[in-house]
């Protein structure tokens, strides 16, 4: 019963004219398994019937394309140059998600021309028309330009691992977003874990951490699994949550996409009508116009 009324209300927030959500997947190092992630939970969410982008905008290392075994001629930055149509730089990835790579060169928002940014915002608002989720795959780290990006994404999952410095890294990274923004929704997960008890004592200590220094709480997603079939999934060039269905990561995955769409539903859409993410990029990009 609980699935069918959430599905009878997503359907009318719909009708009602909702926005897709803007989602950034960061990291505060690399080599935590960022855009296998975001590759797999997109398609998870896209198996469910949910319209899916993602935007890889690990600019000069992005790999989403790689990891579906697909290639991207034309970028977001071609888009930006006004070359191509926003048409012509989004693919096709598995369960019909789409995806766009970002190309090398970006930088800060508050670096670009008039052109460049008016061209940003009719894509992002033709992407909150034609979506339910706009996901962002970013770089490892906290560079200016990404951190004027994510101030206006509506929520963030931070991606950890059981590493000290992997989870020192991913306080840092949500520290540097926090301070800018101290409204903004943090999920986190801690991937590669080799126990359950490994990965909940690694969101803990974060959430504990936010909850002490920031006074900022924040929603564990879960974690997945140290997992072999994931390294033969990237040599093999399939997602494994497609090449590997059965595997445990798999299974895992498929539980953390299904609570995640439930919190989303109840918590997210209460402001589903209002455009948070491109009204606040309009007014980063006009404050470093100013």
């Amino acid at each position: 019963m609980r699935d069918q009324a959430e599905n009878l209300r997503m359907k009318m927030l719909k009708n009602q004219g909702s926005l897709g959500r803007s989602i950034a997947v960061v990291s505060g190092k690399g080599g935590v398994g960022k855009s296998n992630f975001t590759t797999n939970f997109a398609i998870n969410l896209a198996k469910l019937g949910k319209r899916v982008v993602v935007l890889d905008m690990d600019i000069g290392m992005g790999n989403v394309h790689i990891l579906i075994g697909k290639t991207a001629q034309f970028s977001l930055k071609d888009y930006l140059a006004g070359e191509v149509t926003l048409k012509e730089v989004m693919y096709d990835g598995p369960n019909n998600l789409q995806y766009i790579s970002g190309g090398s060169g970006l930088s800060s928002v508050m670096e670009w021309s008039k052109q460049m940014f008016d061209l940003l915002i009719q894509a992002f608002e033709e992407l909150q028309k034609s979506f339910d989720y706009i996901l962002f795959d970013m770089g490892a780290g906290a560079a200016n330009w990404s951190l004027d990006l994510l101030t206006s994404i509506d929520e963030i999952i931070v991606i950890s691992t059981a590493e000290p410095t992997s989870i020192t890294d991913a306080y840092s990274m949500m520290k540097y977003i926090h301070m800018r923004d101290q409204g903004k929704a943090f999920y986190l997960l801690c991937n590669r874990a080799y126990t359950k008890e490994e990965g909940q004592e690694t969101l803990d200590r974060l959430k504990n951490t936010m909850v002490k220094f920031l006074a900022k709480d924040v929603t564990l997603l879960g974690s997945l699994p140290e997992d072999p079939v994931v390294r033969n999934a990237v040599r093999e060039q399939v997602p494994f949550s497609i090449a590997y269905p059965e595997a445990p990561i798999s299974k895992t995955l498929k539980v953390i996409v299904n609570n995640f769409i439930h919190h989303d539903i109840e918590e997210v859409h209460a402001d589903t009508n209002t455009n948070t993410f491109l009204s606040k990029l309009r007014r980063i990009f006009s404050k470093g116009r100013g």
